[in-house]
């Protein structure tokens, strides 16, 4: 992030993430500026995250974003960038790292949710919950081992497209 008019790297630190703050907000509030690292490319010593010439600094900073229901790494790093280069126009971004968060207490609730989910649709379709009560026309795919699947994959509403 070019600042200019700087004395500091502190002052240019503080300067470059409020102005990165302005930038983002309100439409990414969520992510989160800290102060990057930088380090010498020949010796590998650690430098100020800026670095000051005649007043103007180039500040790395670090900006960290939290992406749901994405697929893979890279699809969470295509919309991170994607999100965060539509406002940071014209600073360049690289991926430094993507972090997977498994929260186990959501997990074991979305099976819960799951179960639920299932038996309260078997009883929005008019029916009773007597596995006897429904109608088995529809073909099963004969490479499926578990036969009985297909109703749960069928959505309450297309089921009277697939009964005609």
């Amino acid at each position: 992030m070019p600042v200019y008019d700087v004395e500091t790297a502190d002052e240019a630190v503080r300067i470059a993430i409020s102005k990165t703050g302005e930038m983002l907000n309100p439409d990414l509030n969520y992510v989160e500026i800290n102060m990057g690292e930088r380090s010498c490319p020949h010796c590998g010593e650690e430098l100020e995250p800026a670095f000051i010439a005649a007043d103007e600094s180039l500040v790395a900073l670090e900006l960290e974003m939290t992406v749901f229901n994405v697929e893979r790494e890279e699809h969470a790093a295509r919309i991170a960038r994607k999100e965060i280069g539509q406002r940071l126009e014209n600073i360049p971004l690289e991926v430094l790292e993507i972090e997977e968060l498994v929260d186990d207490d959501e997990d074991d609730d979305d099976e819960a949710d799951d179960d639920e989910d299932s038996a309260s649709e078997q009883s929005a379709d008019g029916g009773s919950d007597d596995p006897g009560d429904h109608d088995d026309t529809t073909t099963a795919d004969p490479n499926d081992d578990e036969p009985g699947d297909e109703d749960d994959e069928v959505l309450p509403e297309f089921e009277e497209l697939i009964d005609e």
